[in-house]
């Protein structure tokens, strides 16, 4: 009668295939209480055929699990089921799924010796499959009658269609779980996603900004807001030799790991070149040859490189921008000006132009790098037409301004503040920033005379 053969206790083999009960497993449905979803089909099966009782059943390897029993009073879970060997559910499993109908269990060969026919009351069964997402028989929609009655075919029809929505719901929840499943383990990758991107982004950052003697400074790494990609903005404080200092702030073009390359690159050449020449330009005219020879030109970026020392006065150095938006200097008193020459960008020709300003910092003076994150910072909307304002470079310079009585962590803490208000804290790019300050005492003196001649 099987195809799938018997087991050794003589009911269907099929029982115990192991995809068709990992599929009831997956329902979750074992062992659960009554639900309005498998309730109301229950009813209506019982209803539309005139049955007193309906069942809507899981089968396992070992047991018929009933998640709905209309017309069977049952109080607590554990009761709600039988042993597979005394249920006619496991007709169902061992046919493939072929619906079973029987019009008078005591007489019908194939169950008048059952064992449930009496105790249960079976005059006449009628069961559909329901199927799981891959077509396994996780058990029945089956209605009884106590007494042997002739089946109508409208009573059939309608006992499928209930069997197959029986189906549908639990091949929906199952969907579903494995829908928020899956969102939830891309959550994780993107979580995971971003903490490598961004851990990758700080290894790039110098961990602490370095202390200069006798000087201020501070830096501040504002990522965008949402931002999963690795970009190209850094920044560097580094010695160079005896009183001499440099710092570069950069961005690379693109986002990614490709733009990563280029960062690493960019930060190890300088800091290579620095130590042989004290011209920013001569530095990074280098830097350019190397981005030519190793990436070929497929990255250029911008940067703006200084070199620097204090004297009795203050502070004397070189700086020079590459395509990079010039430094701002803030004088003691508020006033607030830019300094560096447009340069050509860097990684796209052979021949680049490029000039070293000089400029000086009294004590309270600041030297302000940053990156245009800064000043392409968009406001926040309020409902006009148009695309949002760029927060702007006047803006910014108004804004160091007022950084009156601020150290330089002070200002860079308080600039960020303000970027973050006029943007309503969603930052369309990463932005850098790192002050060099003279504070009001005078410096202690370096001591070595400007190579280029004491400016």
């Amino acid at each position: 009668m099987f195809a799938g053969g018997l087991r050794a206790d003589g009911l269907p083999a099929a029982l115990s295939d192991p995809a068709r009960l990992a599929a009831v497993e997956a329902t979750g449905l074992l062992d659960t209480g009554p639900e309005d979803a498998f309730e109301d089909l229950a009813r209506v099966a019982a209803t539309s055929t005139g049955c007193g009782r309906a069942f809507i059943t899981l089968v396992d390897e070992h047991r018929s699990f009933w998640k709905s029993c209309v017309g069977v009073d049952v109080r607590k879970i554990s009761e709600r089921g039988s042993p597979v060997e005394e249920s006619f559910c496991y007709f169902l499993v061992g046919l493939g799924g072929q619906p079973f109908v029987v019009e008078n269990a005591a007489e019908d060969p194939r169950t008048a010796g059952h064992p449930s026919v009496r105790p249960m009351r079976i005059g006449a069964w009628a069961g559909y499959p329901v199927r799981g997402p891959g077509g396994e028989v996780l058990g029945s929609m089956c209605v009884i009658d106590e007494n042997p009655r002739v089946w109508r075919p409208a009573e059939l029809t309608a006992l499928a269609a209930m069997a197959r929505s029986v189906g549908n719901e639990i091949n929906l929840r199952s969907a579903l779980a494995t829908t928020r499943e899956a969102l939830v383990r891309a959550r994780g990758a993107l979580e995971t996603s971003n903490t490598l991107a961004r851990s990758l982004q700080d290894s790039l950052l110098p961990p602490v900004v370095q202390k200069v003697p006798g000087l201020e400074t501070a830096a501040s790494y504002l990522p965008a807001a949402g931002g999963t990609a690795v970009v190209g903005d850094f920044y560097d404080l580094f010695h160079v030799r005896g009183p001499w200092w440099s710092t570069v702030m950069g961005d690379v073009c693109g986002k990614g790991v490709e733009a990563a390359k280029v960062t690493a690159l960019a930060r190890y050449t300088l800091r290579a070149e620095a130590g042989r020449s004290l011209s920013p330009a001569t530095v990074l005219d280098h830097l350019n040859s190397a981005l030519l020879d190793q990436r070929r030109g497929e990255r250029f970026l911008t940067a703006v490189h200084v070199t620097f020392r204090t004297t009795p006065k203050g502070v004397t150095g070189r700086l020079c921008t590459a395509g990079h938006p010039p430094a701002l200097v803030r004088r003691a008193d508020g006033r607030v000006r830019e300094v560096g020459r447009h340069g050509s960008l860097l990684g796209v020709l052979p021949e680049v132009h490029l000039t070293d300003v000089r400029f000086r910092l009294a004590p309270g003076d600041t030297l302000l790098l940053y990156t245009d994150g800064a000043t392409e910072a968009r406001a926040r909307r309020t409902g006009d037409a148009g695309p949002p304002s760029l927060f702007g470079e006047a803006a910014l310079a108004a804004a160091l301004a007022d950084c009156e009585g601020l150290d330089a962590e002070g200002i860079v803490r308080r600039l960020g503040e303000v970027i973050a208000e006029y943007s309503g804290g969603w930052a369309g790019d990463d932005t850098a920033l790192l002050a060099v300050r003279v504070p009001p005492g005078p410096p202690s003196d370096g001591g070595e005379a400007d190579p280029a001649g004491g400016s």
